[in-house]
Parts: C-alpha cells; structure tokens; sequence
C-alpha cells in the first residue's frame, strides 16, 4: 500500500460523496467500512440519493463534492443534456457491468410461448419480444423504464429490442424511473419490463414479480458502468484531495476483486443507512450465482460485478465514444469527430487514473483506445495487463 505521508497535503479533507441503493455502490461503501477514506487523510460523509438526477444536480451545485455517477452522465452533463450544464470528469471507473433486463411475470410467460431461452441466449428474449409484439397487433402498448435517458441501462435496453429486431423508439415505450422504484411500478402494472441495476432484478425475480431476460454481460460484455464524478472546477482547486480519493477507492476495488470478500460484501450492504435489503436479495449478483426466474437454479456468472479485474477502473475513453454515439442516436443529433474527441478528452481523464496508479505502482495501458467486440475470451493487451471479453450483442438484420 501507499504511504499517505508521502502524498501531497489534501486542500480539504471533508467531502460528501453521493451514491444509490444499488449493489454496485460498494466501492463507496467498503472504502468507508474498511477506512480507506480515514486512511488516506479523509473525512467523507456518505450520502445516499434516490435518483441520478439528485446526484448529478447536487454535484453540480455544489452539495455534494464527488459521487458515483452512471458512466455516461459526465458526458451528457457537460453537455447540458436533460437538465443542469457544467463540466464534469471522471479518473476512475468504479464498475462494470451489473444490470439486467426483467420483465413481468404475466409478459415472461408469453415470451416462454414465443421461444424464450434468456439464460442461454438473450437474443432469443429479444426475438421472443418481437413476436408478442407482432401478435398483439399494436393493440397494447408494452411500456419499459430505464434508470436515466443517458445511461447504459438505456443502451443496454434498445440494444437488447434491437437485437429481436423491435424498434425501441416506435415499438414500446421507454421512460425514466429511479432504480428503487422499477420493481413496485412492474407489480402494479404501471411498466412492463425495465433495465436497472442489482439487487432490483433480483427483488423482482424473488418476490415472483417478474423473469431476467438479458444480463448488461450478455449485451455488452465487461461494459462500463459507474465512474466516480466530480466537476471540473472542484478538482482542479482539489486535485490532491481528489488524487487521495481516488487512491482510497482504488484500494476498496482491489479488495473487492477477491471473491473470498464477497460475504463480507454482504454483510456491508445490508445494514439500514446502505442498502437496507436482506442479504438473500443481495447475494445471487455479488457472489455471481445469479437466478433469471423464480424458481430456477441460479447460473453462475462470476463477472456480473466487476470492481478491479481486467483493468476496471481505467476510464477508456473508447468506452466513452461509443456512449457518445449512442447518445447522438438516441437524440437524432450527430456529433462530428472533433466535438466527440473534444468532449471525452475533457471528461475521461485517463491522465488522472495513470496518477494514481503510480502511485499504487499498478499497470497502466499507454493508450487511451481500445478495440471492443472482438475478444471472446480473456485476453492479454501488453505485460501485465489483461482485460476481459469485449462482445457486443448483434442487432438483428
């Protein structure tokens, strides 16, 4: 470990910092529980938020000095996309993958009609949904809810339609809801399926409300997920502040990698300022034996959370071009090369994550770019480095 005597002072030792009640806010969490924070000469507040509005809102005005944040909202928040304008960056992914795609009891048995088999191929669900779509004959509108409008669940849900050839933008309808309230909106037949975050899914499926039909893994393997997010105008006033920070999570993520901490995981999460959910809602993602439908035997998926292995918290700025476009196609507007590479080199600071692991004395990749959906398997990109499968899910033709 690094001695925190050695690091430059920090300009300010307190801070608040901002998560959800998801599964994949342990990073935040087990860095305070383990004292990290406390170790690496900071005082963080941790404050839990109800929606990646508040976050991001709260960041931007200042009450909150750092948060984990969905990968794309640096992005669309400093572009002044769906509501506050500032810029905000990001040093450090704090997780990838982590989502799934459930829908309702009533729709999953229709979807089993029509030749769904999610555990083995989500594009068999997503085929499945285009032919209840098809026999409905448009008389019923399915309606899906993803976390935020510019976020992976919203790639990950219309990458799923599109890979059964639905169109998502004239086919269902999708709206926004916070994560904790998607599985009381599916019980009470407001939505039919959504896309959101553990331990959601997994409430869903337990309490026999709905049926996984697609993990984020199957759609985007190892996609990015969440980022630690601060505005530009506070690190650069904090940048030693935020450099410890950044080092203490790092540390956390490194600790998580261990599947052997995994219970302990649980054990944290569960508490009432946390997640406050029994550990058996907790457990199927965390420790990777994850059930699609009550009643199955859980299938083991042991990269559903993936805090420190292949590289995580490297903010690619690859990643973050794709979810540019993505966001230039889900708003019908096209942005040229030059704003796309304008844009991420000011948000995905891959200088600042290189900091820190010299710090930390970890490996770093010297670019800045990767190539995604071509590696089935592990596979290594220079000494010391080796990242995971990179698979997107293929539209339909």
């Amino acid at each position: 470990m690094t001695d925190p005597t050695s690091l430059p002072p920090a300009e300010n030792p307190e801070l608040r910092l901002g998560y959800l009640r998801l599964s994949d806010s342990v990073p935040v969490i087990a860095a305070y529980e383990l004292g990290l924070y406390e170790r690496f000469g900071l005082q963080v507040q941790l404050q839990r938020e109800v929606s990646w509005a508040n976050v991001r809102d709260k960041l931007v005005m200042g009450d909150l000095q750092a948060a984990q944040m969905l990968a794309p909202l640096p992005l669309s928040t400093t572009l002044g996309l769906g509501g506050l304008r500032a810029p905000i960056v990001t040093g450090l992914m704090l997780s990838l993958n982590g989502n799934a795609i459930t829908v309702s009891s009533t729709l999953d048995a229709e979807l089993r009609e029509h030749g769904s088999d999610p555990v083995n191929s989500a594009a068999s669900s997503a085929r499945a949904l285009r032919r209840s779509l098809d026999t409905r004959g448009g008389d019923a509108e399915l309606i899906f809810a993803a976390a935020h409008s510019f976020s992976c669940h919203s790639f990950q849900l219309r990458r799923w339609m599109r890979a059964g050839g639905v169109d998502p933008d004239r086919d269902v309808r999708i709206i926004v809801l916070p994560p904790q309230q998607m599985v009381d909106s599916l019980a009470r037949g407001v939505i039919d399926g959504f896309c959101v975050g553990e331990p959601w899914n997994t409430v869903a499926v337990q309490l026999g409300i709905g049926a996984v039909q697609a993990t984020g893994y199957q759609i985007w393997n190892n996609a990015p997920e969440k980022v630690l997010g601060v505005t530009e105008v506070w690190h650069e006033r904090h940048p030693a502040t935020h450099l410890r920070l950044r080092l203490a999570l790092m540390e956390a993520s490194r600790w998580l990698a261990a599947q052997s901490n995994r219970e302990a995981v649980v054990e944290m999460l569960r508490a009432p300022q946390y997640l406050d959910l029994p550990e058996l809602r907790l457990r199927p993602s965390l420790t990777g034996e994850f059930v699609f439908r009550k009643g199955e035997a859980p299938v083991s998926i042991p990269d559903f959370h993936v805090f420190s292995r292949y590289l995580a918290g490297f903010p690619w700025r690859s990643s973050a071009e794709r979810l540019v476009k993505h966001m230039g196609s889900q708003l019908g507007r096209e942005f040229s090369r030059e704003q796309v590479g304008s844009l991420i080199q000011q948000c995905f600071r891959t200088d600042l994550y290189r900091e820190a692991a010299r710090w930390l004395n970890e490996p770093a990749p010297d670019s800045d770019y990767k190539q995604d959906d071509c590696h089935d398997d592990v596979w290594s990109l220079a000494p010391g480095i080796e990242l995971g499968p990179d698979r997107l899910l293929a539209a339909a033709r």
